[in-house]
């Protein structure tokens, strides 16, 4: 158990730490539900299902979609500086 545990605890460092590095913010957004589902996951294993259910549903969907349409409203949600490229010359 304590292997599963230190497992999901450094899936979630990894992916808080891709949120401060990567360039790209749609990616960020993206790790950051990817720390609020391994999180969900750890309070499964903690029997505690209905923090967990809270955690998935808010933390990873509500939250994620909130930022990504924050990114959208922007201007920041292209996936790489090509997308920017082409939408700058379609203008």
């Amino acid at each position: 158990m304590i292997w599963i545990v230190s497992f999901i605890v450094l899936i979630m460092l990894a992916a808080a730490l891709a949120v401060l590095i990567l360039p790209n913010m749609l990616a960020a957004v993206a790790a950051s539900s990817v720390v609020s589902l391994a999180l969900a996951v750890l309070f499964a294993l903690m029997k505690a299902p209905d923090v967990a259910m809270t955690e998935a549903a808010i933390g990873a969907g509500l939250s994620s979609l909130l930022l990504a349409m924050g990114l959208r409203r922007l201007g920041l949600w292209q996936l790489d500086k090509a997308d920017l490229e082409q939408s700058g010359r379609k203008k």
